[in-house]
């Protein structure tokens, strides 16, 4: 067993005093868990194999496209020191019907320790508060196998890398469906989601290199290769060959009622002028920018940073309401440490307006456009269902009254929520309506993304 996994301390992936084992798991694990990938471009499909042997020809044909994390690595330390271009990202995730489609006996099964993961997204809906299954896209109504991820920087790259997965797709084997992502950027920039604010900002990260370049005095980035990674149960030697459970979830969301949201809290809270942005905040937990709202000294988010390096310790909540998203999701006080995921997701759909703007909200979509929430856990039930279900659906956390999530949250919103009535105070507004669920969840499923050690056996 890699004696980094628990390590107190980041990886430092190109030290030379790494044990054999550490080598071996980052020779054989895939990449875009421990570091995200450059997937500017990105398509996501879902395969279906009609026998086994479409299944093990389609892996087989895959493996050369493929690269590890350290491979990733090494590319990402090239294009630091001399610009130079990586290759583009294969990724490869099995289900449990798609690990029994290609003959894995029960038994080998029950080696995955995770419930959900077994059980599939489908039989989990009633825990997340999720729509039924025949409501879901058509996709994902059927039993998927298995799911392939493509995606780089250049458009070229990724469109030849497409064009050859799609190529190995057996002919009794059948593409179920296929998501592409967009990355929508604000003009400084910065990756953005559809309902305009900069996406992505506390990350868990496992590296030196990338940990040394977050400050940390009062929000710790770091967190052990255990919050992402587990044995491979399958592979020849689980203990140095690893894999992450992965879950894929594509969020539909209503652009043009979030933000007639934000209208309606700004006026209910009597924000004019340039302090109205401070409604978007209070639901959000940041600025548009990325600005927490914690850090910001005035009411807006004019010229301040996207910053991570704070906590809630001194804040119950008279600058960055316990409702907001960010708070609910990642309360800052040590709950998060064993929860929060490796998060990758990436927009989708097309926008004729811009996202970053302060255009009327009837001038918004109301759907057709979305986030593909893409995350990797140690523990799916643990991690992923855990944050959605007691955290994000839960109007009791963190404490009575909070209110679901602004964003993720799912379920009916019967209690009315409060908020500062004024820049920086502990005092109250009147009680007003939650925002109403503007995210609906269109499908999904949960995947186990291997070792390539495994996927060589096939």
């Amino acid at each position: 067993m890699p004696v980094e996994l628990f390590n107190e301390k980041p990886l430092a992936w190109d030290s030379a005093g790494l044990d054999a084992d550490t080598k071996e798991m980052l020779a054989t694990l895939q990449p875009n868990i421990l570091r995200a990938h450059i997937r500017e471009h990105l398509s996501v499909l879902f395969l279906r194999f009609a026998v086994p042997a479409d299944g093990r020809q389609f892996i087989r044909g895959l493996l050369p496209l493929m690269k590890s994390a350290r491979r990733h690595l090494q590319e990402v330390r090239r294009f630091d020191q001399s610009g130079t271009k990586g290759t583009p990202y294969v990724g490869f995730g099995l289900s449990r019907s798609g690990y029994r489609h290609l003959g894995h006996e029960i038994s080998d099964l029950r080696k995955f320790g995770d419930l959900a993961f077994l059980d599939g997204m489908k039989k989990r809906t009633a825990i997340l508060d999720d729509p039924p299954a025949e409501e879901w896209d058509t996709p994902y109504q059927r039993d998927i196998h298995a799911v392939v991820l493509v995606g780089d920087g250049d458009h070229t790259a990724y469109q030849e890398t497409l064009a050859k997965v799609r190529a190995l797709v057996p002919p009794g084997a059948r593409v179920l469906g296929e998501e592409t992502g967009i990355a929508q950027r604000n003009p400084t920039g910065d990756g953005i989601e559809h309902f305009g604010y900069v996406d992505g900002r506390s990350q868990p990260l496992f590296l030196a290199d990338q940990v040394s370049k977050e400050p940390g005095r009062n929000w710790n980035p770091f967190f052990p290769l255990s919050q992402v990674l587990v044995p491979d149960p399958l592979a020849p030697d689980p203990d140095r060959h690893f894999g992450s459970y992965f879950v894929f979830r594509k969020l539909e969301q209503n652009v043009r009622a979030f933000h007639q949201a934000e209208h309606d809290l700004a006026d209910a809270l009597g924000l004019t002028g340039p302090a109205r942005a401070r409604a978007g905040a209070l639901l959000v937990g940041r600025f548009r920018n990325g600005t927490p709202l914690l850090m910001h000294g005035q009411p807006s988010s004019d010229g301040w940073a996207v910053q991570n390096n704070f906590n809630y310790n001194r804040d119950p909540g008279g600058k960055c309401p316990v409702s907001a998203h960010i708070r609910k999701t990642n309360p800052r006080d040590g709950l998060e440490r064993g929860v929060m995921m490796a998060r990758r997701g990436q927009t989708y759909g097309v926008r004729t307006d811009q996202p970053w703007d302060d255009a009327p909200p009837e001038t918004r979509p109301t759907g057709g456009v979305g986030l593909l929430f893409m995350a990797f856990n140690s523990s799916l039930e643990g991690q992923f269902e855990f944050t959605q279900q007691t955290w994000a659906d839960n109007p009791g956390f963190p404490e009575e009254g909070a209110g679901h999530d602004p964003v993720i949250g799912q379920g009916t919103r019967e209690i009315k929520v409060t908020h500062p009535d004024s820049w920086g105070s502990t005092s109250r507004s009147t009680p007003v309506a939650q925002v109403p669920q503007t995210v609906t969840m269109r499908g999904g499923e949960y995947f186990f993304m291997p070792s390539l050690a495994y996927l060589k056996t096939i």
